[in-house]
C-alpha cells in the first residue's frame, strides 16, 4: 500500500480543498494518508511555508497548492 503525506497549515483553504480531493479517490485506490500541519514546526514551515499544500507520493513530491486527481490517481497506482 501506498503512503501519501499532505503537508499542510491550519486554517489553509488550498490544503482542505487538496485534502478533500485526495480523500475522495482512498476507497478505489486504497493508499494511506498522512496529513502534517507545519504550524508549529521551524524547519518545516521554512522548507514548504509559502508551498503549501504540498503533497508526497511514497515521500517524493507530488505536486503543491492543486490535487489534478488524473495525474493523482495515475502516480498511486503506478
Amino acid at each position: 500500500m501506498k503512503k501519501v503525506t499532505v503537508y499542510s497549515r491550519t486554517g489553509c483553504h488550498l490544503c482542505e480543498i487538496a485534502i478533500d480531493r485526495i480523500k475522495s479517490t482512498m476507497s478505489e485506490l486504497k493508499f494511506e494518508l498522512d496529513i502534517k500541519l507545519i504550524d508549529d514546526d521551524l524547519k518545516l514551515q521554512e522548507e514548504y511555508g509559502e508551498q503549501v499544500p504540498v503533497i508526497f507520493i511514497e515521500d517524493k513530491v507530488h505536486d503543491y497548492w492543486r490535487v489534478d486527481l488524473e495525474r493523482f490517481t495515475k502516480a498511486v497506482k503506478a
